[in-house]
């Protein structure tokens, strides 16, 4: 099963504050065992919403709304996609994490959709689609 796991934002992150040396190296070190485990697929940092946009839809219209965005608890700081076996294993990696803020943090864990999770709206074109599509960004 693949997992996103979200680090979510805090004052800190939204304020464009930089990780020590010290985080980034146990960070690295916590990627690397990931990556030596085989589960950790994608991850990166996120800017704070004040760099970002969001667009609203509403039927056909579209409108564009500059960050940055309130609620910082809702915001994400960052994130991974790992493969795992179950939640229960992506819970006792997400606990070997180090903190990933100076402060308190929270760390959200979402499984992914599989193909497999569309049932009958999965139609050999929907899935054709789906793998051109995935050819096409693999590696990317």
């Amino acid at each position: 099963m693949r997992v996103m796991v979200m680090v979510k934002a805090t004052k800190d992150s939204e304020a464009g504050t930089m990780p020590s040396t010290e985080l980034l190296e146990a960070m690295g070190k916590f990627n690397e065992q990931l990556i030596n485990a085989g589960i950790m697929l994608a991850a990166d940092g996120l800017k704070p919403s004040s760099q970002g946009k969001r667009i609203a839809f509403d039927g056909p219209g579209r409108s564009v709304i500059d960050g940055p965005f309130t609620e910082t608890r809702e915001l994400v700081a960052g994130y991974w996609i790992w493969q795992v076996k179950d939640l229960d294993e992506a819970v006792e990696w997400v606990k070997r994490c180090p903190n990933p803020m100076p402060g308190p943090s929270e760390i959200e864990i979402r499984p992914v959709y599989e193909m497999s999770d569309f049932g009958e709206a999965l139609t050999p074109e929907v899935t054709d689609l789906h793998d051109r599509n995935r050819e096409k960004t693999a590696g990317h």
